[in-house]
């Protein structure tokens, strides 16, 4: 099914043309010499305003309209020394006011474009003039008298009236004659001009192979040659010209006189100038832009050879808390703080260090030979030193804060891409350990950020092609061994680096928001297949827990969903069970609760997990819509041998239980692996345990198959009566190293 084609924009309102093109013939008025009344200027400049309007509202924008612009205004004689400056200021400036700074692009982009045919066109008005000069003085040295007269007589006229300056000088450089359009460019008279030679007008930066090419023109090696330089006006002022030499021989071939014919460029100069500075600074700040960051870093690159020991290092920065002052106090505030922010990392920089902003918060510093990372470090320090003091905007004071990542290596170790992607894990690491600080780049922290940022990247596509799968660990009952219910656990089935963990990608993943769409697979896949156990097994089946993730309770439709979910699948609400961490329950926050009392409404449990090692507020816990609270691993890991136990952890996980059923609460412990472990659990009062003790993460045929067989799981064994002896009160045995080997995750 194709998709339908964009609609058009709306037609350009008359009014808004009108009052763009009389603008337009105010700003231009008087700059040129144009045959028409005031009402066809203004009738003229109102076709061509419709014709800029529709270009840069287009879809896409059309800026090649520019050039067709460009070309009319040449061909309607708009041709003064400032018309063309007024006409793309005024673009500039009116457009995004009409239409939004949507546009902005496309305006500078068709500006562009109207000043290279503007340019073009007039060039090529003046070649046309050249050339018939050039052919006029040809002619008037061939002809005989009479028509000598004639022709000169032609010569004269155009000589005179031309638009651009002409002059005419010996071989020994002396200046004969020049015509009025000349004398108005340098502001010399004519006889000021006589007394002066071709040298004199040099401009001391002109390249030396310009008078090679002069030279050999007076040797007459070449009949003519055209090149662009600058000259000095008689008062001072620089101007750009283009200019064309041509050689004039006499009868018998012999070089006679040297005809200079001189287009005053400075006004397309100065544009080019204005659009290369819009195309390399930010607007808002003046700093270098992305663009011109990014070309000052590849030709530190293109410069090094091989063997180069040069160094180079950028300061990444980003602005802590910007988006909070941006959002509460307008983004004018904003705009003034980070205005001012650029002007503090201004002052910061020395010599060889480019500060740019490249986008939103964010700004770098290029340090092109930094000869070792002390340098960058100095320099962190130095910035995040003149961010510390308060700023005064809008009436008030705000504090600003920055997170640094500095990089610093031989250019002969990496690339401008490399450095700048370890610039952005580094800072990314920087804002993680606290913010309002700076990380130096580590390696080989290096390279499990990039594997973390590839996973992150990949997980959209990963949910898009069901690349993830669902395992399920029993929750057992610890007065039999029975199974009284199952956990869901997800991991990834990845393409390339096999079965992932969720500690892996349950981070990222709700980091990203993933998790909300990988949340919903999961409990869907679990719901389905906990239905067929209750089809197959009837009350004897178990319910399934199923974990979810703090970012899914602020989801506006998750109750919804989950009573659509049961409804579909036809398991009973109570055969449900979502496990969330302390802190998901313990938020101030309205949305998570809401979900909550939603969920426990329409009969599904609810789990605490890993219960203790949040900050519970217990007389909080209390009021919460909780059904069993799950004991983290950590808390048994004491009780795992028979003949050594910690006695602290026995009285913690006592006290936990006792809170539990003070709480009317069914208590689970997890990490269970020992048959000791168990007995002791159960001795202190604990419902329900989970761990490898009774089995490991199993696909739902497997767990089908267990529940077939109808067996206890695990080692059932009688509690300790006592403490064994031999074990001091208060001493602790080492604990395990190591990953715990129950195979939880999200």
């Amino acid at each position: 099914m194709t998709e339908p084609p964009a609609a058009a924009p709306a037609a350009p309102d008359r009014d808004t043309l009108d009052a763009l093109a009389a603008h337009w013939a105010e700003e231009v008025e008087g700059t040129s010499y144009v045959p028409m009344a005031a009402d066809e200027l203004q009738e003229h400049l109102l076709e061509l305003a419709g014709l800029v309007v529709e270009a840069v509202r287009a879809e896409p924008p059309r800026p090649e309209v520019g050039a067709e612009v460009g070309r009319r205004l040449v061909a309607a004689h708009f041709t003064g020394p400032s018309t063309l400056e007024r006409t793309v200021v005024l673009l500039a400036d009116r457009l995004p006011a009409l239409y939004g700074p949507e546009v902005i692009p496309a305006v500078h982009a068709l500006t562009g474009a109207l000043a290279a045919g503007y340019a073009a066109t007039l060039r090529d008005r003046t070649l046309d003039e050249q050339e018939a000069i050039r052919r006029a003085v040809l002619v008037a040295r061939q002809h005989t008298e009479q028509a000598l007269h004639a022709s000169e007589a032609r010569f004269r006229a155009m000589f005179h009236e031309a638009a651009i300056g002409i002059g005419l000088g010996d071989m020994e450089g002396r200046i004969l004659e020049v015509n009025p359009a000349m004398t108005r460019m340098f502001g010399h008279t004519a006889d000021e001009f006589s007394a002066l030679t071709v040298g004199e007008l040099a401009h001391p930066d002109d390249a030396p192979a310009v008078w090679r090419l002069y030279e050999r023109l007076l040797r007459g090696e070449l009949d003519n040659f055209r090149v662009e330089k600058r000259f000095f006006r008689r008062d001072g002022e620089v101007i750009v010209g283009h200019l064309t030499l041509s050689l004039v021989r006499d009868e018998e071939g012999r070089p006679s006189y040297q005809l200079a014919m001189l287009e005053d460029v400075s006004e397309r100069h100065r544009l080019q100038q204005h659009l290369t500075y819009q195309a390399y600074h930010d607007p808002l700040t003046t700093l270098a832009n992305r663009a011109r960051f990014t070309e000052r870093l590849e030709k530190v690159f293109a410069d090094a050879g091989p063997h180069s020991t040069r160094r180079v290092g950028v300061c990444y920065l980003d602005l802590d808390g910007f988006k909070t002052i941006n959002d509460s106090l307008g983004h004018h505030v904003g705009d003034l703080m980070l205005q001012e922010v650029a002007r503090r990392l201004g002052a910061c920089a020395g010599e060889g260090e480019l500060v740019a902003r490249t986008g939103g918060d964010e700004f770098v510093v290029l340090v092109e030979d930094s000869q070792g990372v002390d340098r960058l470090v100095g320099l962190a320090d130095r910035v995040l030193a003149a961010l510390a003091p308060p700023l005064r905007l809008a009436g008030q004071e705000l504090a600003v804060g920055a997170s640094i990542g500095v990089v610093e290596q031989a250019v002969t170790d990496t690339t401008a891409s490399e450095l700048m992607r370890a610039a952005d894990i580094t800072l990314y690491t920087a804002k993680a350990e606290g913010r309002g600080r700076w990380a130096v780049h580590d390696p080989s922290r290096d390279e499990a950020e990039t594997a973390r940022f590839t996973l992150s990247a990949a997980l959209p596509m990963a949910v898009a092609h069901d690349e993830f799968f669902v395992l399920y660990q029993p929750l057992v009952s610890l007065s039999d061994h029975r199974v009284r219910g199952v956990e869901a656990l997800v991991r990834w089935q990845h393409p390339r680096l096999g079965v992932l963990s969720p500690a892996l990608f349950i981070g990222p993943a709700e980091e990203t928001g993933v998790i909300v769409p990988l949340g919903r697979s999961v409990l869907e896949t679990a719901c389905r297949d906990a239905r067929d156990w209750h089809a197959e097994f009837g009350s004897a089946a178990p319910f399934v827990s199923v974990n979810v993730a703090p970012r899914q309770l602020h989801e506006p439709g998750l109750v919804a969903e989950v009573a659509a979910l049961l409804d579909r699948t036809g398991l009973p609400p109570d055969r449900l069970q979502v496990e969330l961490t302390e802190r998901a329950l313990t938020t101030d926050e309205g949305a998570p609760l809401k979900a909550l009392d939603g969920l426990r409404a329409m009969g599904v449990r609810i789990a605490v997990d890993d219960f203790g090692t949040g900050y519970s507020n217990l007389s909080y816990l209390r009021k919460l819509p909780v059904d069993v609270i799950k004991l983290d691993g950590s808390f048994g890991e004491g009780l795992r041998e028979e003949e050594l136990y910690d006695e602290v952890d026995e009285r913690i996980v006592g006290t936990l239980v006792d809170l539990g059923h003070a709480l009317e609460l069914t208590v689970t412990a997890e990490g269970v692996e020992t048959a000791a472990q168990a007995a002791r659990l159960r001795e202190l009062g604990c419902d329900e345990g989970q761990g490898w003790l009774f089995a490991p993460a199993l696909p739902a045929g497997d767990v089908a198959t267990m529940l077939r067989r109808g067996e206890p799981l695990g080692e059932l064994t009688a509690a300790s009566p006592s403490r064994p002896a031999g074990l001091r009160a208060g001493s602790r045995p080492r604990r395990r190293a190591g990953p715990r080997r129950d195979g939880r995750g999200a």
